[in-house]
């Protein structure tokens, strides 16, 4: 798979192709998703056309494939002799969602590829959205020790067993961004400004907590205050998948291209209202400009700071 050369923004992780039963009985089949896809439709949100460093199945459905190359750049996908990583998304009323995969090989699309298969034009990329475990991030940061990071860990990572290697991975990283169940799993409590502080304390430069349609809550190392930046209201909320990762993915590039939070809190609730607003990845409509600036300027005029 061939895109064009040196994208400044990348994503690491899987590339999953969804098929969803919504609680009506509806169903559809064979929708592109993955945690690194999405997060990099939330970079492509901001104008970024971001780099994909994952492995794809041999049966990756064409239509899928055809939507990857028109947004983001490929030259990182490695096609493997295995069936594609597939999986039912269950969806309750209650918006709970269920997940079950449908493929009995799933490891290496979750948790591969390793650093020394991204290809070297990559490697002067500004920013990267890392969807992983702690274990890699060592050798992520040396391949990487000049661009951000942002960590979202995998979600059957965030458990309390593995508490004590999360909390030591934090000062490897950039950004740190877990949702607000995840940090509960891995610190023993709810409170989400005591979690940020947390994160902050066990050395988080930047820390983000994503919680769904609460919004965000956002801090740095050094600075007092939280930001607490709401979720944009959307006239139809039509898919919740992948909104926290396409969140991700414009928060990356909000901070690497202004370091300022409020503008990096504001670029991921942004993209992430995108997301919300189809099944799959996120696909801004033709007027995606006008749309964005207005939700930009509705954030600004909502964001609080907590003490």
């Amino acid at each position: 798979m061939s895109g064009s050369p040196q994208p400044a923004y990348i994503g690491v992780g899987g590339i999953i192709i969804d098929d969803i039963v919504f609680p009506t009985g509806e169903t559809r089949m064979a929708v592109l998703g993955g945690g690194v896809v999405h997060a990099a439709a939330g970079m492509l949100v901001w104008d970024q056309r971001a780099g994909i460093v994952a492995y794809a199945g041999h049966d990756l459905p064409e239509q899928a494939r055809q939507r990857l190359a028109r947004d983001f750049d490929l030259q990182g996908v490695i096609v493997l002799d295995l069936p594609q990583a597939r999986a039912w998304q269950l969806f309750e009323w209650d918006g709970k969602r269920s997940e079950v995969f449908r493929v009995d090989v799933l490891d290496p699309f979750i948790y591969e590829p390793p650093p020394d298969r991204v290809p070297a034009v990559y490697h002067a990329a500004r920013g990267v959205h890392l969807l992983r475990d702690a274990a890699p991030l060592p050798a992520w940061r040396a391949l990487y020790p000049d661009a951000v990071l942002l960590w979202e860990p995998l979600q059957q990572y965030m458990i309390a067993e593995n508490a004590g290697e999360f909390r030591a991975a934090l000062p490897q990283i950039d950004i740190v961004s877990p949702n607000w169940l995840e940090a509960q799993h891995v610190y023993g409590f709810r409170e989400p400004e005591g979690l940020v502080r947390a994160m902050l304390d066990d050395g988080a430069a930047v820390a983000v907590l994503r919680m769904g349609e609460a919004g965000s809550l956002v801090g740095q190392q050094g600075q007092n205050g939280l930001l607490r930046v709401p979720a944009v209201p959307v006239p139809d909320l039509i898919d919740q998948t992948g909104a926290g990762n396409t969140y991700c993915g414009a928060f990356l590039v909000g901070w690497s291209e202004t370091r300022d939070l409020l503008t990096a809190a504001c670029y991921g609730a942004v993209a992430a209202s995108f997301s919300l607003e189809v099944t799959g990845v996120a696909d801004p409509p033709p007027d995606k400009d006008a749309v964005r600036a207005a939700r930009l300027r509705w954030l600004h005029d909502q964001v609080k700071v907590s003490g």
